[in-house]
């Protein structure tokens, strides 16, 4: 049975991808600024509600490439780690580095692109699994773990930027 489940591992994906989009009816430029500051996400995202006592830290860059945020939490839904920007072109898109300690890391981003008045926000991930046949394995599982976080954390945005 172990030896069924290591092979299998190497013939399923190296690479763990989830993404999730909405349409905000606003344009790219008042939307962005709520995803390149770090800590401008705490009034959006589909995490920090689920432990009010989370600690967060922010580094000496507010917003764009060199932000970086940590956090820290019991609750096993949120979990530590840290966040950097590592890209930002305005107003169209951002890329985060993401370090999870012990669970690994990945690279998120936000592509935002014009839609006559409206703006399609796209919400993502990917993580290279490498040959760790547990990290394969639970690639598969991934979407459905995280997809309903980052659709949640879109419609939290859309009502935030739509409200304002």
């Amino acid at each position: 049975m172990l030896a069924v489940f290591l092979i299998g591992a190497f013939f399923l994906p190296k690479e763990t991808s989830v993404a999730r989009s909405i349409a905000i009816d606003a344009p790219a430029e008042e939307i962005f600024p709520h995803v390149a500051n770090l800590k401008a996400t705490e009034a959006w995202s589909p995490w920090l509600s689920r432990d009010p006592e989370v600690q967060l830290t922010y580094g000496d860059v507010a917003e764009g490439v060199g932000a970086t945020m940590t956090w820290a939490s019991d609750h096993p839904q949120v979990g530590s780690g840290n966040m950097e920007i590592v890209e930002a072109t305005a107003p169209s898109h951002l890329k985060t580095a993401l370090d999870f300690g012990d669970m690994g890391t990945a690279m998120a981003y936000f592509d935002l692109v014009a839609q006559g008045d409206a703006t399609q926000v796209t919400w993502g991930f990917t993580s290279d699994n490498g040959n760790n046949p547990m990290l394969r394995w639970m690639g598969l599982m991934m979407d459905g773990w995280v997809g309903p976080d980052y659709q949640k954390g879109l419609e939290n945005l859309k009502n935030l930027v739509e409200g304002a």
